[in-house]
């Protein structure tokens, strides 16, 4: 039983809330100096430049932030973002999380700590273990550690007990290794980070073109005539996405932004590396912004395309393409029934936009048929995501958008292997060709039953379903809804496994026993065993990045500690002592070398023959992709379907505002660098919810006014102490910033089909706090 007193939430800590102008441009010098910061207080700024300088080259390592690709010609100075240094000067901290540090504070402690505290601590140095009653970790060796986890799992009367985690940042080869290990052990729980991201990309997609992933490459970026960013924050979410939407515009592409928020890093984007664009006062970018609802993006598209409708009915010919869509689609006449249904006027007034702005992005799309429409979370958390999804492709449907340069669809990964990892396996309903593939090559039957996603995973552990979590990297319990709730499941939990690099909120709000295997850092050498006569050798791994391309990642730098392994050298040693003679993989074989398991992948999984070969080219290699490749669609008819979905009306009450969630310039996901969110101009505080002013007034609010969030599903869940802050939004709409509001979130409110939370269609109220003092 766990009884330690944990706190289930992060502390509302107030460090002084400070207000100032929003940027209307994003990098540029003061990117630089951020970056240079950073460095300077976490590893030095000499030592962190000669980190930085192999960083997204071809002959080191792959940033551990966003999945944007590397381009062809890559600069000297540096092939990186700010976030990026942000992502490097923490890993390669020198403040290090060793066995002083936690004799020194117990998990009660670390849990009064805010993730930007705890994440600052430092390095974990080697193994630790929290024993049941204990309140403070304790060194273990690695050895005892597995022998430890292998005891708790294979003492379950189901192998469907046991959920097995996986963050995005995990190679290839450690993906493979993990749902390998996972599906001998005889269970396809298999839940991941897609799951609360672009799961509903993938599923929508999947449903129309037979794909579920983007259809662009970076060329393609450059050569668009146009650019349609959708919910989506490039400047702080993927900030070297600006630069492949300077070059399109620089080449007479147009960027259109479509977002419930202004942002800065799609209005104008200042190149630090260029004199002449900081000069300049760098490239603008959206010539056309449109402010929509939260959760209007429906009734946006649907707008756009009744007006193409229209000009199409008065010029045949002239907008769609009638040969592509009669050759390579299905659906077309029902779709087109249901569009003359539409009232164009109607649609904008549920976005709350004019409808010139509607008028304006249907005369663009009609102009050219080089058209990519990118996006991101804001698309894909809201019950209806995967209507949002199917929707974007019938507008480039309509205009013959794929299978040609500069055009097709651009769904951009938050995590720097997320893609990857779903291709190697990690998902909880594979299909039957891949689950008979690893039968064929290693003589066991897989599991067929479909496993958990992450909501499923929490209802399981909370229901005692659930008895233990290990966890590949990230950080579960801040990355999921229902914060509270998913914190008593955890809690639940008979044995808790986090792989990690640093210290996060997973560490400390644990099952019963705990345990942290601490792993290598993407910048980190990594070494073959050494063996008799045999001395040890550098190694790399590979990642795939949102436009399918496979690549090596090759660490250089010292270790933090010399007990650390890498991910797949853990794995191998835990599926070793888990699994045991009853195993028909050589484990330790495969942790001897990193290119046996390549080998494996090149044997299991379509596109990856002769893998060893094709990675170790400088630029790696790109994955089969038919609705790009010749816009070949993979459905079973072999066409692309048009969809039908409703424009969802606009239904928040009177004190009611519907919440997106957000995330600051200053973190990465669930990584909180510091408290400068400065493109928006809030500084030193992440309890704030951003509000049109009109609302304010409406409410009886003033700016900094302190008022508990309150949402109400089935009861109600409250996120206390946030500071009103007026903010340039659509009425009727919020913003908060996410990990803080997630314990708005419930966990039942999902998106149809795909499963992801929709903790950007929220609807809460404002219950204001009574004045201190």
């Amino acid at each position: 039983m766990n009884e330690r007193r944990i706190e289930l939430l992060p502390p509302d800590t107030h460090t002084g809330l400070t207000l100032s102008d929003r940027k209307d441009r994003a990098a540029g010098l003061p990117a630089l100096k951020w970056s240079m910061a950073h460095l300077m207080e976490e590893t030095g700024v000499l030592n962190g430049i000669s980190i930085l300088n192999k960083l997204n080259q071809r002959d080191g390592f792959d940033c551990p932030g966003c999945a944007w690709p590397d381009p062809e010609h890559r600069s000297r100075l540096g092939e990186y973002c700010e976030n990026g240094v942000k992502a490097i000067a923490e890993e390669d901290t020198t403040k290090r999380v060793d066995r002083d540090f936690f004799a020194a504070h117990s998990v009660e402690e670390l849990s009064t700590w805010s993730d930007l505290h705890l994440g600052k601590a430092g390095r974990i140095t080697e193994p630790f273990v929290l024993r049941s009653g204990s309140s403070h970790y304790e060194p273990i060796t690695w050895d005892e550690a597995f022998t430890l986890i292998a005891g708790r799992l294979n003492g379950l009367p189901s192998p469907h007990e046991a959920i097995f985690y996986t963050s995005g940042r995990a190679s290839n080869e450690a993906a493979y290794l993990y749902q390998l290990f996972v599906r001998q052990f005889g269970t396809n729980n298999l839940p991941d980070c897609s799951n609360m991201c672009h799961e509903s990309s993938g599923t929508g997609l999947g449903e129309t073109i037979g794909v579920g992933k983007g259809t662009v490459s970076l060329e393609d970026i450059y050569q668009a005539k146009l650019i349609i960013v959708m919910g989506q924050n490039p400047g702080t979410n993927h900030p070297r996405m600006l630069s492949a939407l300077a070059k399109c515009v620089r080449n007479g592409g147009k960027v259109v932004s479509v977002n419930p928020l202004p942002e800065a890093g799609t209005h104008r984007f200042v190149d630090p590396q260029s004199p002449l664009s900081v000069l300049e006062g760098g490239t603008p970018l959206s010539g056309l912004h449109i402010g929509l609802r939260v959760n209007t993006d429906v009734a946006l598209l649907k707008g756009v395309m009744r007006l193409l409708l229209d000009k199409e009915d008065a010029a045949p010919g002239s907008v769609f393409d009638h040969a592509f869509i009669r050759e390579r689609t299905e659906g077309f006449d029902a779709f087109i029934a249901d569009l003359r249904t539409v009232d164009a006027r109607a649609m904008a007034d549920t976005c709350a936009i004019p409808f010139a702005d509607l008028e304006q992005l249907a005369d663009l799309v009609a102009s050219t048929d080089r058209i990519i429409i990118t996006w991101a979370m804001g698309l894909t958390q809201h019950v209806n995501a995967v209507a949002n999804i199917r929707q974007v492709v019938d507008l480039l449907l309509l205009r013959g958008a794929f299978g040609k340069p500069g055009a097709g669809a651009c769904p951009v990964r938050g995590h720097s292997n997320v893609q990857g990892d779903r291709t190697m396996g990690i998902y909880e309903k594979p299909s039957e060709d891949f689950l008979a593939a690893l039968d064929k090559r290693y003589g066991f039957t897989a599991p067929r039953a479909h496993g958990h996603d992450v909501v499923e995973a929490i209802a399981a552990m909370r229901d005692t379903r659930g008895k233990v979590f290990i966890a590949l990297g990230g950080n579960f319990i801040s990355a999921t809804p229902d914060s509270e709730v998913t914190a008593k499941a955890l809690m639940n939990c008979a044995l808790s496994v986090q792989v990690s690099t640093k210290l996060n909120r997973s560490h400390v709000i644990t099952g019963e026993e705990a345990i942290i295997l601490p792993c290598l850092g993407r910048s980190e050498r990594d070494l073959t065993p050494a063996a008799a006569g045999t001395a040890p050798r550098p190694q790399f791994v590979t990642v795939e990045d949102s436009m399918s391309v496979v690549h090596r990642s090759q660490g250089a730098h010292e270790p933090a500690s010399p007990h650390l392994r890498s991910e797949p050298a853990i794995l191998c040693g835990l599926a070793a002592a888990v699994l045991g003679p009853r195993s028909t993989v050589d484990w330790h074989a495969l942790a001897q070398d990193h290119d046996r398991i390549r080998d494996e992948i090149a044997a299991v999984i379509p596109g990856f023959t002769d893998f060893n070969r094709r990675v170790r080219t400088p630029d790696g290699f790109v994955l089969p992709n038919g609705p790009r490749d010749g816009a070949r669609f993979t459905t079973p008819s072999g066409k692309a379907r048009f969809s039908v979905d409703p424009a969802l009306p606009w239904t928040v009450g009177p004190g009611e505002y519907l919440m997106m969630t957000i995330r600051t310039h200053d973190q990465f996901n669930t990584t909180i660098y510091g408290l400068e969110d400065r493109y928006r101009g809030i500084h030193g505080e992440r309890r704030v919810v951003l509000m049109h002013a009109d609302d304010m007034q409406e409410a009886g609010l003033r700016t900094k006014d302190r008022v508990d969030l309150v949402s109400d599903y089935g009861h109600e869940r409250t996120a206390t102490d946030f500071f009103v802050v007026p903010y340039d939004i659509a009425r009727g709409c919020v913003a908060t910033y996410f990990p803080e509001a997630n314990v708005l979130v419930p966990l039942e409110l999902r998106a149809l089909k795909s499963g992801t939370p929709a903790s950007k269609s929220v609807v809460i109220r404002l219950r204001k706090r009574p004045v201190e003092g």
